[in-house]
């Protein structure tokens, strides 16, 4: 019971995205063997269609949104302050990570940081850095795949495909992808500025139900 209560949150999110990625790849199945049908065309198997670019493109195309939403508030987060939101560093505060030689020999620190200047200052910025490498991957992944079944759609009408290089210039790759930026930077800025003025009880993400509106960090 210790360990479902110390990785409640975990496990009930990806047991979240378990049931959604299922729900998204029952449904695009459906999707495709409709589309086969009207066009008198031989259908996908689950298991097919689980491995086809259309699938592939989609599922990708939605984790960069995701990663790159996360990689630029980490980092952002650490260089920019929004007065009065539970988002935001507090500017009158002193700085939390200064002199990591220092804190690197306290108690419970992490070990990396006692292995030299180069590893701690890479450490010290790790977060930002692996959000922003699963973004490139998953950007790399849906253009890849974007570009296949972009070259499947060309064939199946006598066309010429795009190469998987030409396709990087395609407006319909880049139309997928502002498409879901645009609402990851919209939604962030929603929440970093409700936050201000709204309360969620006991949730790291809001400030205090009675902290002023001007109190700015958690």
């Amino acid at each position: 019971m210790r360990m479902l209560r110390d990785n409640g949150l975990t496990i009930v999110l990806m047991l979240l995205f378990t049931g959604t990625i299922l729900g998204q790849w029952i449904a695009g199945w459906h999707v495709q063997v409709e589309d086969a049908q009207r066009h008198g065309e031989t259908a996908l198997s689950p298991a097919a269609y689980l491995f086809s670019p259309e699938f592939l493109s989609s599922v990708f195309e939605n984790w960069e949104s995701e990663f790159l939403q996360m990689s630029a508030y980490v980092v952002l987060t650490a260089v920019l302050i929004q007065r009065g939101s539970a988002e935001s560093k507090d500017p009158d505060s002193p700085p939390r990570d200064e002199d990591l030689d220092l804190q690197a020999s306290k108690p419970g620190s992490p070990r990396i940081l006692r292995r030299g200047p180069l590893w701690r200052a890479l450490y010290a910025r790790s977060l930002g850095l692996a959000l922003a490498i699963l973004f490139v991957l998953s950007f790399v992944v849906h253009w890849t795949q974007s570009a296949r079944a972009a070259a499947q759609e060309a064939l199946t009408h006598g066309e010429q495909p795009l190469t998987t290089f030409a396709y990087l210039g395609d407006p319909q790759l880049w139309f997928e992808s502002f498409q879901n930026w645009q609402s990851e930077f919209l939604s962030t800025a929603v929440l970093v500025v409700l936050s201000i003025f709204l309360r969620q009880r006991e949730s790291p993400e809001s400030k205090g139900v009675a902290a002023p509106h001007a109190q700015t960090g958690q």
